[in-house]
């Protein structure tokens, strides 16, 4: 039996073993919807339209597991996103604390698991000390994508975002040149005012003066809605469908609307107010973009009765995850 064949066979006796347990006659996106808390929200309720994250593109930003790299290792990690059922894991780094590790005994624990790396987040400093490297790297992955989660600036003026443009630019034309696309992901604060120049923004300012061709976009969904309550003016969505091909990267990540500055709080996919099935329904051609689950509390916060677990937190997110449909009609 091929390691394919038997993450298959662990995760259809999984799923069937959820179906049994919700007293349900067959298994489907809307048994697993129904029995999701929050099932009917914006980010649980199914509907009997197309997937709007199909599963061979549904992955995992593995800094949402961190504390289970670093606890049980790679090899362990793997084989439960597998199971689980995730496809694709993006990087946080190539250690997160495990100890030492070749990129080739990684590379050999993701196929022994059926799983593709999908991107990394790296340092800037990382690109601008070896770029070349860092690009060999995702090469020996056989990552299409790779990038930073890093603010192009710290210094958040049109001078500055102007430089920091130009320094991607250099970083997309060597990925490129490699068949890789290099990509930015967001947080709030790139969405904020320049503060030289108050009335621009300073995320139109990376997007005007980056080459659409070698620097793309991994949309943080959650940061640009916190980014639209502390910096108001704009619709995240707005962003993607001006320009779809920038766009191949989500991160899903759910926020629960509050009183605080930033205007949600973290938590497990399904649970929360921002309206996935609208988000992502409204793109063209769904099914195209990499759907990445991310919950950077997860080893701490969990939905009540669930106790705090990033693995439990993972699984009950990708299942409400995989059971988004768009609307019909």
């Amino acid at each position: 039996m091929t390691p394919r064949s038997e993450v298959n066979r662990r995760s259809f006796l999984r799923l069937a073993g959820t179906t049994v347990a919700v007293g349900a006659a067959t298994l489907s996106t809307a048994t697993v919807a129904a029995a999701a808390p929050g099932a009917g929200t914006g980010a649980a309720a199914g509907g009997g339209g197309a997937r709007l994250v199909p599963p061979g593109k549904l992955g995992i930003q593995l800094y949402s597991i961190r504390d289970k790299v670093q606890s049980l290792g790679f090899r362990t990690v793997f084989e439960r996103l597998a199971e689980i059922g995730y496809s694709e894991v993006e990087f946080a780094g190539y250690t997160q604390g495990t100890g030492p590790i070749t990129i080739a005994e990684i590379r050999r624990l993701l196929d022994d698991n059926g799983l593709r790396a999908v991107g990394s987040h790296r340092g800037i400093g990382d690109f601008a000390a070896n770029l070349e490297r860092e690009l060999d790297i995702a090469e020996e992955l056989g990552m299409p994508h790779v990038g930073t989660a890093n603010a192009p600036s710290s210094t958040r003026t049109v001078a500055a975002y102007q430089a920091a443009a130009e320094q991607f630019n250099r970083f997309g034309e060597a990925a490129r040149a490699r068949g890789l696309k290099f990509y930015q992901h967001n947080h709030d604060g790139e969405f904020a005012f320049a503060t030289d120049q108050p009335s621009v923004r300073l995320y139109d300012v990376l997007l005007q003066n980056t080459d659409p061709e070698s620097v793309f976009l991994e949309m943080d969904v959650y940061w640009a809605f916190v980014g639209k309550h502390r910096y108001p003016g704009f619709e995240p969505i707005d962003y993607v469908l001006a320009d779809r091909k920038r766009y191949p990267l989500f991160h899903l990540k759910d926020g629960r609307a509050n009183e605080t500055a930033a205007g949600y709080s973290i938590v497990e996919f399904g649970v929360g107010d921002i309206d996935y099935r609208g988000f992502l329904g409204a793109l063209q051609g769904v099914g195209r973009q990499h759907g990445i689950w991310e919950q950077d509390n997860a080893a701490t916060v969990a939905e009540p009765p669930h106790p705090a677990d990033s693995f439990g937190n993972a699984e009950r997110s990708h299942d409400r995850i995989a059971a988004l449909r768009a609307r019909k009609g």
